[in-house]
């Protein structure tokens, strides 16, 4: 947001609804650091990815504002942001993954008696 924003926001409130907006605000951006502190943490595993140029302005404005520290940062970022809203379809995929896992290994027991009966 914009500073005159927060300039006009204070002469619309009184003091106690101002302090109240303010100190919503700052805690806000306190979980928000400290999302972006953990996500920035625990990454270890290098990845080369293409992106759009569209994808990659933003990347740069995420960086510009000075929220990231590098592309390679907000990019991370937002591929856990958007791991965490697709959390279901996350799920749904694990559970058939189980699945198929379970009959390859249905299968390689049918093939190797089979297989052994046939000896």
């Amino acid at each position: 947001m914009h500073l005159c924003y927060f300039f006009n926001l204070r002469e619309d409130l009184d003091e106690d609804e101002y302090e109240e907006t303010k100190k919503e605000t700052l805690e806000q951006l306190k979980e928000f650091k400290d999302t972006l502190d953990k996500s920035i943490i625990s990454r270890n595993t290098v990845m080369t990815i293409r992106v759009t140029d569209e994808a990659n302005k933003k990347l740069n404005m995420l960086v510009d504002a000075g929220i990231f520290k590098s592309r390679s940062e907000s990019a991370a970022y937002l591929i856990e942001e958007g791991i965490k809203h697709q959390e279901n379809l996350f799920n749904k995929i694990s559970e058939k993954l189980e699945t198929i896992e379970k009959l390859k290994d249905e299968l390689k027991d049918i093939a190797s008696e089979e297989m052994t009966d046939e000896k």
